[in-house]
C-alpha cells in the first residue's frame, strides 16, 4: 500500500555529480527509512513484539543506487536478506516489511511463517527467499535461462522479456558455497543475463573475509571467461550511480553475466542473536562508522548545496514517521489461524475418476523403461513447457548427431528426445546434481515444468539443499504466492549383481519425511506412464523414482496406456488379491512379494499383495481395508529396515488398524548396512524372496 508520508521537496530540476537531485534527494529519504526500519524492529524485538531481527544497514547506498536501473515487475530478483534498501527502490512499502517482522497473515511474502528479511513479492518479480546461504544462486541461474527459452515462445502461464536480467545477491561469506561456483559456471558457459551482487561487509557473523578465502571474490572468479566483473565502494552512492548504468546494459544486452563485489559496511551485528562487539574492537567499528554510507550521502548533498540542514533534518523527520506509522499498522493487523499451518504445503492435481479407467489396453506392449521414454516424448510433444536435462540425457553433439546412435541417459530412457526436440528441450548439464536441481527450480518459477535427471539415486545427495530448501518449500514459505512444478527423475535401487554401494543405494524414506515433495516410485509400465502423466500435471515438485532394475524385466510389461490414462497421487494397487494376509509393498519387492504370494497360495494360503506406487502420498485407505480383510500384515521394502518408509506403514496401522489386527505387523527390508559388489553378499543384504515366505508364515502362525 502506499505511503501517506510525501518526500521532502527537493530543489527543482537539475543533476548533481551526474545524478537527477530529486533522484538523490529521494534515495536519501529511502535509506533513512531502511535503516529507520532496522531500528524499529531492533526496538520491537526488545518488547517481543517481533521475534528476530537482521539489518540490512550499511548496504543501503549500494541498493538504491542499483534500484534505479532495475525495472520491478520486468527483471526478476533473487535477493538475501541484507537487501532491505532494494525492496524499498523496487517498491516494496515499510508496512509490508514491517508485516513479516511482526509476523502478521497479511505479510506478502510468506503470510508470517518467514523471519524478517526473507523476501518475497510476486506482483514485483522478488522470488521468495530461503535461509541456506548461496543456495538461491542456482535457481537465478534456472530462472535466467528460461527467460531466454520462454522470451522465444507463446506459452500459457510464461512471459519474459528480451532485455530483461536476473539479479541475485549475497554476502561475501556466501560466496564459500559451492553452489556459488556452480552457478557461475553455468552462468558463463551459457552466457546467461544475470546480474551477481556480492556485498562484502568484511564478515560472516564473526569470521572475517580474510578467513574465508585466500583473496577477495572478484579476484577468484576472474578465471571465468565471460564474467564481466566490477569491484565498486558500495559506501558511496555516486560512485554506485555512475557505474550502475555501463555494467546493466550489457547485462541486458546479452554480453553475459556481470558480477559486481561491492565493498560495503556492517554498522550493526549480524542479527539480533549476535553481539559484534565481543569480536570487534571498538576502533574498527568507529573506521566503519566513519564510512556509513548515509554519512557519506547526506554529507555530499549539504556540501553540495542541494540539502540545507532544515531541509535534511525534515527528510529524516519524514522518513521516521512513515515508519512509525507503518509499524503502528503492521502491529495491529492480524495474526495468522493456528489453523492454517498444513494450508499450502501441497497441492496435488485433481485427476477425474474416468482417467484411470481410460486405458483401452491395446497399445504395444512395452517394458518399463520404453514406457517412460514414450511417456517423456508424448509430454513433451503436448507441452512446450517441458524440459529435460541433466547429465547425458541428450543424444550427442549436434556435429556428430546424424552419425552416431546417440546416448539418450545411462539407461537409454531419454534416447531421442535431442532428436525429436532439438537442444532447448533436451540437453546435457555439468556434472553437478546441485546445478541440475537448482536450475530446474528457477525454470519452475517462471511457469515452465522442469523435468531433471539425477543420474543414480545414490549421487542425489549434493543436490538435497536444491530438494529439500528450495523446492519443497517454496509453496509453504511463500504461503502460496509460489510454486515448483518440476519432475525429479532419478534412477534407484539394486538388485542389479554388481552396482555395490555406489548403484544400488535406496533411501526413500528420506524424501517421504520432506513435507512439500511428492514421491512416487511404480513397478511396472502402465504404472510409470500413469503416474508420470499425473507428475506432469503437479503444481509442485515431484521425485519420481525408477527402479533401475525393473527397467527391462519381462514381468514389468504391459500394453502402452492409452492418452488420457492418469493415475491419481496416492492411489495403490492390487496386485493380488487375497483374504488370510496382506503383504504392502513398492518398487522391485513388488514382484519378489507377488512370487511370495503365489508359493503360499500352493499351502493354499490367500494373500492380498498392494503396491502402494506412490509414497507421498500413500494409500492408506487401501492398507486399512486390506487390514479389516485379513487380519494380518506384513510390509516390504529394499531400503534398510530402520527407519525405512516401511516404519511408517506399520506404525501407522498399528495406531489406525489395531483392533483389526490379529498378529504384530512384520517388516521385510535390507539389513542395515551397505550394498556389497559381490553378487552372494548382495543376495544376502537385500531381502528376497525366501525372506518374505519366513515373514508371512511367521505372521499367519499366530
Amino acid at each position: 500500500m502506499a505511503s501517506s508520508v510525501q518526500p521532502v521537496p527537493a530543489t527543482d530540476g537539475g543533476t548533481f555529480r551526474g545524478v537527477p537531485v530529486h533522484e538523490a534527494v529521494e534515495d536519501l529519504r529511502l535509506a533513512w527509512t531502511s535503516r529507520y526500519l532496522d531500528d524499529r524492529e531492533i526496538a520491537l524485538q526488545k518488547q517481543s513484539r517481533v521475534f528476530f531481527q537482521i539489518a540490512g544497514a550499511g548496504h543501503e547506498s549500494l541498493l538504491l543506487g542499483l534500484a534505479r536501473y532495475l525495472r520491478p515487475a520486468y527483471d526478476w530478483f533473487f535477493p538475501y536478506y541484507r537487501d532491505r534498501a532494494l525492496l524499498l527502490g523496487l517498491g516494496v512499502t515499510p508496512e509490508e516489511i514491517l508485516l513479516q517482522a511482526v509476523g502478521s497473515a497479511a505479510d506478502p511474502a510468506s503470510g508470517g511463517r518467514q523471519m524478517p528479511c526473507h523476501w518475497g513479492h510476486r506482483p514485483l518479480h522478488v522470488v521468495s527467499q530461503s535461509s541456506p546461504t548461496g543456495s538461491q544462486c542456482l535457481p537465478a541461474v534456472g530462472c535466467a535461462e528460461a527467460s531466454r527459452y520462454i522470451s522465444r515462445r507463446s506459452m500459457p502461464g510464461c512471459e519474459a522479456h528480451g532485455d530483461e536480467l536476473t539479479y541475485v545477491s549475497l554476502g561475501e561469506g556466501a560466496t564459500s558455497e559451492g553452489e556459488f561456483w556452480e552457478s557461475l559456471n553455468t552462468a558463463c558457459t551459457l552466457h546467461l543475463p544475470l546480474l551477481y551482487v556480492v556485498a562484502d561487509n568484511g564478515y560472516a557473523i564473526s569470521v572475517p573475509s580474510d578467513e574465508q578465502s585466500p583473496a577477495p571474490v572478484s579476484e577468484l572468479v576472474r578465471g571465468f571467461r565471460g564474467l564481466q566483473v566490477h569491484p565498486l565502494d558500495g559506501t558511496d552512492y555516486f560512485a554506485v550511480r555512475a557505474a550502475a548504468p555501463e555494467i546493466v546494459a550489457a547485462v541486458r544486452a546479452g554480453v553475459g553475466p556481470a558480477l559486481i563485489h561491492a565493498r560495503v559496511t556492517r554498522p550493526y551485528s549480524h542479527s539480533a542473536a549476535d553481539t559484534q562487539s565481543k569480536y570487534r574492537s571498538a576502533a574498527e567499528l568507529a573506521e566503519e562508522a566513519a564510512n556509513d554510507p548515509i554519512t557519506r550521502l547526506e554529507t555530499a548533498l549539504l556540501s553540495g548545496g542541494v540539502l540545507s540542514e532544515s531541509e535534511l533534518s525534515a527528510l529524516r523527520d519524514a522518513a521516521r514517521e512513515e515508519v512509525m506509522a507503518a509499524a503502528r499498522r503492521a502491529l495491529a493487523s492480524p495474526r495468522p489461524d493456528p489453523v492454517t499451518v498444513t494450508d499450502n504445503v501441497v497441492a496435488l492435481p485433481v485427476i477425474p475418476a474416468g482417467d484411470e479407467d481410460a486405458d483401452d489396453k491395446t497399445g504395444e506392449v512395452v517394458a518399463f523403461g520404453e514406457a517412460i521414454k514414450r511417456t517423456l516424448a508424448e509430454r513433451m510433444a503436448a507441452d512446450e513447457r517441458i524440459r529435460v536435462f541433466g547429465e547425458d540425457v541428450a543424444d550427442a553433439r549436434e556435429v556428430v548427431l546424424a552419425d552416431v546412435e546417440g546416448k539418450g541417459g545411462v539407461f537409454g530412457t531419454t534416447h531421442g528426445l535431442q532428436r525429436r526436440f532439438g537442444l532447448a528441450r533436451c540437453y546435457n548439464t555439468p556434472l553437478a546434481e546441485a546445478n541440475i536441481v537448482g536450475r530446474a527450480v528457477g525454470q519452475a518459477v517462471r511457469g515452465l515444468r522442469p523435468a531433471p535427471e539425477v543420474q543414480f539415486f545414490d549421487y542425489i545427495w549434493p543436490a538435497m539443499q536444491q530438494i529439500k530448501s528450495e523446492a519443497a518449500t517454496m509453496r509453504w514459505r511463500s504461503n502460496g504466492a509460489w510454486t515448483c512444478p518440476m519432475v525429479l527423475r532419478v534412477p534407484i535401487g539394486g538388485y542389479l549383481t554388481g552396482g555395490a554401494i555406489w548403484h544400488s543405494q535406496s533411501g526413500e524414506s528420506i524424501f517421504t519425511h520432506v513435507p512439500g515433495l511428492i514421491v512416487v516410485m511404480p513397478s511396472r509400465a502402465a504404472d510409470a506412464a500413469g503416474l508420470l502423466r499425473t507428475a506432469f500435471a503437479c503444481e509442485d515438485p515431484v521425485l519420481f523414482l525408477e527402479h533401475k532394475h525393473l527397467l527391462r524385466q519381462p514381468y514389468t510389461r504391459d500394453p502402452f496406456p492409452s492418452p488420457g490414462y492418469r493415475i491419481p497421487l496416492g492411489k495403490g494397487r492390487v496386485v493380488v488379491d487375497g483374504d488370510d494376509l496382506a503383504i504392502v509393498t513398492w518398487g522391485a519387492t513388488v514382484e519378489k512379494s507377488r512370487q511370495a504370494a503365489a508359493a503360499l497360495a500352493d499351502d493354499g494360503v490367500s494373500v492380498r499383495v498392494i503396491d502402494l506406487r506412490t509414497l507421498a502420498p500413500w494409500d492408506r485407505e487401501m492398507v486399512a481395508d486390506a487390514v479389516a480383510d485379513t487380519s494380518r500384515l506384513v510390509v516390504v521394502h529394499e531400503d534398510v529396515m530402520t527407519s525405512g518408509f516401511g516404519a511408517e506403514v506399520a506404525a501407522w496401522a498399528g495406531e489406525h488398524c489395531f483392533s483389526d489386527l490379529d498378529a504384530p505387523v512384520r517388516r521385510v527390508a535390507a539389513a542395515d548396512t551397505h550394498v556389497a559388489y559381490e553378487p552372494g553378499l548382495e543376495k544376502a543384504i537385500l531381502p528376497q524372496v525366501d525372506d518374505i515366505l519366513a515373514a508371512a508364515r511367521a505372521t499367519l502362525s499366530y
